[in-house]
């Protein structure tokens, strides 16, 4: 029997960028990404809809619904909290408006590939791409956690870190940043692009889902996290506070700021 008309076929792709593609050039530390680096993007790039910087404030759709930013940031503490083997350093991760904005003015550019350039000097970022109807965006960020599957702790062995855009061969650079213990802000953005270039190959409707992270991971030679009992080895400014095996804010709740 044929599959009813509404169960649309469709394409999903991921790229994933980190330190570990810029590591000729990059200091042997990430670095905290300043608030001074966001420009506004929204003006130099339109994928043929109305400009949405004419459009007032109070009018303008966000570019992320509530739910869906709840459902990215819970996925993403639920994966860090159980990493295997377990991590004495893994850090809450708290949902962050600007990386959401910078996000957003790169979703609305319609590009398939990572940018904008001076961002990722202080960024990493996660890029997912799909054609058809979908019922839930975790069906764009699950299957970057799905790259654990070729990845053994510490390093890489079945995936290649060095491979952030077409390759051959699994990645798992998506995965690692996601659980990458120093990485405790993300913010991300949904957009719907049309005629988007895809790889050379013009895809005429799809969802565009960028998230941006800070600090970035994906340090070549380093582990994502250090391995030990959790919550044994956070930073002293959590003041020894800890929650679902991850360092946790003593005085911050989970992203009750956002709505502020």
């Amino acid at each position: 029997m044929n599959a009813p008309h509404f169960a649309m076929d469709f394409l999903l792709l991921c790229i994933s960028f980190g330190a570990s593609v810029l590591a000729a050039n990059s200091p042997t530390v990430s670095s905290t990404l300043p608030d001074t680096n966001f420009t506004d993007l929204g003006a130099a790039f339109s994928d043929g809809e109305a400009d949405s910087e004419n459009i007032p404030l109070t009018r303008r759709k966000r570019y992320i619904s509530q739910n869906d930013m709840l459902a990215i940031l819970d996925y993403h503490n639920k994966v860090r909290g159980k990493v295997f083997p377990p991590a004495s350093n893994m850090e809450y991760m708290s949902w962050d408006e600007t990386l959401s904005k910078s996000a957003e003015d790169w979703a609305h550019a319609c590009l398939w590939e990572h940018g904008p350039r001076h961002l990722l000097r202080f960024l990493g970022q996660n890029l997912s791409v799909r054609t058809g109807r979908y019922r839930s965006i975790l069906q764009l960020v699950k299957p970057w956690h799905d790259e654990v599957k070729d990845y053994v702790f510490p390093y890489p062995q079945d995936c290649n870190p060095r491979c952030p855009l077409k390759c051959y061969g699994p990645m798992c650079t998506h995965y690692t940043q996601m659980v990458w213990a120093t990485t405790n802000k993300v913010g991300c953005a949904v957009h719907t692009c049309h005629n988007m270039n895809v790889w050379g190959n013009v895809w005429k409707r799809t969802t565009y889902l960028v998230c941006n992270y800070s600090s970035k991971g994906n340090w070549i030679g380093e582990a994502p996290y250090k391995v030990g009992v959790p919550c044994s080895a956070c930073p002293p400014s959590y003041g020894g506070s800890c929650s679902n095996n991850m360092c946790f804010p003593a005085l911050n709740t989970n992203y009750l700021q956002w709505f502020k």
